[in-house]
């Protein structure tokens, strides 16, 4: 088993002649939460959407477990998009079968138990859930495969803080050291206390990259003020 999760050499990708990625280069390796963070428009969920084979590239190249992004590749990724993307109509007890029915390394078990933690029943449609409890459901699906990489576009977004320390929660206690995580967001004061390095993207490059304690330790500082500092409007 490669140690590098996700290899990607000299990325592109443009939509009607406007550059999202340009020649991008990025390593994730295996056992690693990673945040992924760049202002709007930086390319951030183009480089997901790609990774998760929603979107083909110009021209460079993408490895997921050192193959290409495919059939075999979908198997292993397990995607959240940063919107609610779950049919409303359906219950909670469906969308666990549903998922379980078309992802082999689904866990029911594991769903289960989380839904559970949360006092919602199977029973409950979707669309009558709160928009933190649909956020939980959707990241809850999400983290019950057995995926060698999860993508998480926004995870954060829109919910309150105590469904942001919930979903933190999971993703910590649902990934293994066989897997990776990669966390696209705008709140890094709230997510880097669950990172292990960080990628900053900038008009489709990355141009930084970290550790956050080597951020915090010889650097002095947070990743959240790092970001702003080389973010600075």
């Amino acid at each position: 088993m490669s140690e590098i999760v996700m290899e990607c050499k000299n990325l592109c990708k443009s939509y009607g002649g406007k550059a999202a990625l340009t020649g991008l280069d990025m390593e994730i390796s295996r056992g690693r939460i990673v945040g992924l963070l760049g202002p709007n428009g930086s390319g951030k969920t183009t480089l997901i959407k790609i990774a998760n084979g929603l979107l083909r590239p110009d021209a460079g190249e993408i490895l997921i477990d050192g193959g290409p992004v495919g059939r075999e590749s979908k198997a292993k990724v397990s995607y959240l998009p940063d919107c609610l993307s779950l049919p409303e109509w359906m219950r909670v007890g469906e969308l666990i079968k549903f998922y379980a029915g078309f992802f082999s390394d689904f866990s029911e078990e594991k769903a289960r138990a989380m839904l559970k933690s949360l006092g919602l029943e199977d029973s409950a449609r979707f669309k009558s859930l709160s928009k933190g409890n649909k956020e939980k459901v959707q990241l809850i699906l999400t983290m019950s495969r057995e995926a060698s990489l999860y993508l998480l576009d926004e995870p954060l977004g829109g919910v309150d803080p105590a469904t942001r320390d919930y979903i933190l929660g999971a993703i910590i206690a649902n990934y293994s050291e066989s897997s990776s995580v990669v966390i696209s967001t705008h709140l890094i004061s709230d997510v880097e206390k669950v990172l292990d390095e960080v990628f900053f993207i900038r008009e489709g490059r990355i141009f930084l990259s970290d550790t956050v304690d080597n951020i915090r330790d010889v650097r002095g500082m947070s990743v959240d003020a790092l970001f702003r500092e080389e973010f600075r409007c």
